[in-house]
């Protein structure tokens, strides 16, 4: 008996489409990232100034390319690689916004932070571009790792744009251990260290005007 072509032709796909969703069921299962962050949350209500505020604006600025993102950049040597199964719970550059905001906010200095946007005058401008944001094994792949952060700040008159200073900041952290769990506290101090650094330095730039 010869079956029809169309019950043949039901019965190849039937078999192909059995075929394919075993195939689908086969396939490896992607393991969960584990989130972090770095940086303290901003504080419900910023620290009140001591004396007269000083209103700086801080401009749009670069942030390291590779290590922008939300996962973790390392350096071995020359090789450039990002840590397994591991993310920021944010884009990195958007974490650091969050910190520079929440460490001005916490100093009671003079100075202010003025967003885009905000109808404040700005006694001066600041710009703070990321060189560095990564861990670097330099005692080798499977020692603890040195978490470098490394800002380029500069500030500028806010009427004439004229320069004001600037200078690199640098912060180097020898992580506990060659452990996410130790590397990402490495990462918070150096920024926090950095950004302590920045926030005096700005503050000693500053001149009410």
């Amino acid at each position: 008996m010869i079956r029809p072509k169309s019950s043949l032709a039901a019965v190849a796909v039937a078999a192909a489409a059995l075929a394919l969703s075993g195939c689908i069921s086969l396939l490896p299962k992607t393991k969960p990232a584990h989130l972090y962050r770095f940086g303290h949350p901003p504080t419900a209500e910023a620290a009140e100034a001591t004396q007269g505020t000083v209103g700086v604006f801080r401009t749009n600025a670069t942030f390291q390319r590779e290590a922008a993102g939300d996962r973790l950049l390392t350096i071995t040597g020359g090789k450039v690689a990002y840590i397994a199964e591991t993310r920021w719970v944010a884009p990195a550059a958007v974490l650091w916004d969050q910190a520079v905001l929440a460490a001005f906010d916490a100093d009671p200095g003079p100075v202010r932070l003025i967003s885009r946007g905000e109808a404040a005058a700005a006694d001066y401008v600041l710009r703070l571009d990321v060189r560095n944001f990564e861990a670097v094994y330099d005692r080798g792949p499977k020692a603890a790792p040195t978490v470098v952060v490394r800002v380029r700040a500069a500030m500028t008159r806010g009427t004439d744009r004229g320069q004001v200073a600037e200078k690199i900041f640098e912060a180097r952290v020898t992580a506990g251990s060659n452990r996410v769990g130790a590397i990402v506290p490495a990462y918070d101090k150096a920024v926090a260290d950095t950004l302590a650094q920045i926030v005096a330095w700005t503050t000693e730039q500053a001149r009410p005007a």
